[in-house]
């Protein structure tokens, strides 16, 4: 364990927003004012970290397309992000959305974000920062660790070792932008088990809230997205919201977060027919192989093979015609 010094940070919990997906053009099929709603939310939630007096942490995809994003959309976030500048500011996991070709590079929007000095990025896996808050008793502390798009989620993890730096934490977190297999999501890639030494694991990635699980030691929890991207059920019936992690609680808390009527977001048409689970996801890899193939045509799917093969099986009807759509493409554009 490497002996870096970690921030230190007051604080009465943590305030948890995930994948806000923020975009110039509406992605999906989401109707005009789509930033503009989506700043509303992660104000609104700040405001509220500001009030309770807690860390505002990002579960990965601050962006939905990781670059070329205009200078517009920069400097409101940077005007947003930079009034909650001080001890207490921004922290965010890197997302698989804020990546081009499957890297975090100096040319993504995030990595502007924290060139600018207005938020602290979760980029390397392993711990990020202390969160000490006051009790009755004295001060708990409280391990923020990480695990961004791409590295792995320990399967177990010492403490405190001989690192000063991570000297008697109460407790560990462990962020994560991983598909884990929550009960709605059985086919994803990683299973929820005890993790020995880490109390807790948050996800962001997965965008529909899923029920938090308790295995032995390990607490998992996957509050959802607050940006509401797809045309279905789910979306229609589900309130944005961002979560709070304090000491000692059992369930994140929910708070709503500012939000139009579904109705004044997504087309006014008939909802897709409702499928199982598993179904279902076949059908969103399904929609999200076809939106990385239009990335293909422009300047944002230089890594899809890499996604296919990280999420579709081509065993697959579906999936089938997803690659099959990919090698097309790819023929056509080396001719």
């Amino acid at each position: 364990m490497s002996k870096r010094t970690l921030p230190e940070i007051a604080g009465a919990g943590l305030l948890f927003m995930a994948d806000p997906h923020f975009a110039d053009t509406s992605p999906g099929q989401r109707l005009e004012g789509y930033f503009e709603q989506i700043l509303a939310k992660v104000e609104a939630g700040l405001n509220m970290a500001r009030e309770r007096q807690m860390v505002p942490v990002f579960l990965g995809d601050m962006f939905h397309w990781p670059r070329d994003n205009s200078n517009r959309m920069l400097v409101e976030l940077m005007r947003l992000f930079g009034s909650h500048a001080g001890e207490r500011m921004p922290w965010a996991v890197v997302g698989n959305h804020d990546k081009h070709q499957s890297r975090f590079t100096e040319d993504v929007s995030l990595a502007v974000l924290e060139t600018s000095g207005v938020i602290r990025l979760m980029k390397e896996p392993g711990p990020q920062f202390v969160l000490r808050t006051d009790a009755a008793s004295g001060p708990v502390k409280t391990l923020v660790c990480a695990s961004p798009d791409g590295t792995p989620i320990p399967k177990s993890f010492e403490r405190p070792g001989d690192n000063p730096a991570l000297d008697d934490p109460k407790s560990v977190l462990w962020l994560t932008h991983h598909n884990i297999r929550f009960p709605e999501f059985l086919d994803k890639a990683y299973g929820i088990k005890e993790l020995p030494g880490i109390d807790w694991v948050i996800n962001g990635h997965i965008h529909r809230p899923q029920q938090t699980v308790r295995k032995g030691c390990t607490t998992w929890a996957n509050p959802g997205n607050i940006s509401r991207l797809t045309f279905s059920r789910h979306s229609l019936e589900r309130v944005p919201r961002a979560h709070v992690w304090t000491p000692d609680c059992a369930e994140l808390e929910p708070l709503d977060l500012p939000h139009f009527p579904f109705s004044e977001v997504f087309p006014d048409q008939e909802l897709p027919p409702e499928q199982d689970g598993a179904a279902e996801q076949n059908g969103s890899q399904f929609i999200r192989g076809l939106e990385r193939l239009a990335w293909r045509r422009t300047n944002e799917g230089i890594g899809l093979r890499e996604f296919l093969d990280e999420n579709l099986d081509r065993a697959t009807s579906e999936d089938s015609l997803v690659w099959e759509l990919y090698e097309e493409v790819i023929h056509d554009e080396s001719e």
